[in-house]
């Protein structure tokens, strides 16, 4: 009896686990590479469940009775079968989902400042540097039950690079497109996309004047080429707060805003946490 119950459960998990669907409205799903799965999680606890996905927490909401996890998918990863790790108060198991193959297209850049493409030994200490810096807090979890989705688009503008495309700059290769580009004027405004706090600003080598926020587990957004920025690390922002300027510091080709999405420390398509009302702006 025990072991028919077993394999009913394991059926179960393989079912509904699989399945990247879900009633909630925002992100999206789109099990791909840069994208976003919605992994429903056989687990019947009060509690949210413990979610880790290659190494990285994972956000968990409630929809109705089910618990499900919210998982950005690297750019890097393959399609196929990937895993969670679930773990609650007295269990602990291991839920598949599948992501699908996607291919994003080209762009090639020539930038006149040669640095930008190839830093000097200077450059490159200070690049280091910047990395952990970034690093830590695109990594930052902080405990949050509500989220506040949907997102806005930070600044008005044409939706220009978008996210995900395989950049070359002065015919070298460099790493995919990690965000979405708002073409803008120098000094239009910039708006916080949720509500949340301010991890960092700072004026960084590649990215420019810029700005992390945090929405809560996992869920962080970054502004980046600000010409001014009007916010502190530590500052409560809510949704459509003035938090900076469009510039075109740091790598840049003209004056635009980059705005990155990441989701357990992995950059995932902005678009996808955005109506589709949003989406429909007369300046794309």
């Amino acid at each position: 009896m025990k072991t028919i119950k077993n394999l009913l459960l394991s059926l179960f998990i393989f079912i509904t686990a699989a399945q990247t669907v879900s009633a909630l409205s925002l992100p999206r799903p789109e099990p791909v590479p840069g994208g976003v799965a919605v992994v429903i999680l056989p687990v019947d606890s009060q509690s949210p469940p413990q979610v880790h996905y290659a190494g990285s927490r994972v956000m968990v909401l409630r929809d109705g009775k089910a618990w499900q996890a919210i998982v950005g998918i690297p750019l890097r990863d393959k399609a196929g079968l990937h895993k969670l790790s679930v773990k609650t108060s007295t269990s602990q198991l291991s839920v598949p989902f599948t992501v699908t193959d996607k291919r994003y297209e080209e762009q090639h850049l020539t930038l006149k400042n040669k640095r930008m493409v190839n830093p000097t030994a200077k450059d490159m200490i200070r690049i280091r540097q910047e990395q952990v810096i970034i690093s830590e807090a695109l990594a930052t979890w902080v405990d949050r039950s509500a989220i506040n989705l949907p997102f806005i688009l930070p600044s008005d503008g044409r939706l220009s690079s978008p996210f995900g495309l395989r950049r070359f700059f002065n015919g070298e290769a460099r790493n995919p497109h990690s965000g979405l580009d708002i073409a803008g004027t120098t000094g239009t405004p910039v708006h916080a996309p949720a509500t949340g706090k301010v991890i960092i600003t700072g004026n960084y080598f590649f990215n420019g004047n810029s700005i992390f926020i945090d929405h809560g587990q996992g869920l962080v957004t970054m502004v980046c080429h600000l010409s001014e920025i009007d916010v502190k690390p530590g500052e409560l922002v809510k949704q459509g707060q003035l938090i900076g300027k469009v510039g075109m510091t740091g790598r840049a080709t003209g004056p635009h805003l980059h705005w990155s999405v990441s989701l357990n420390n992995t950059r995932v398509n902005p678009k996808l946490f955005l109506t589709e009302n949003a989406l429909a702006t007369p300046s794309q």
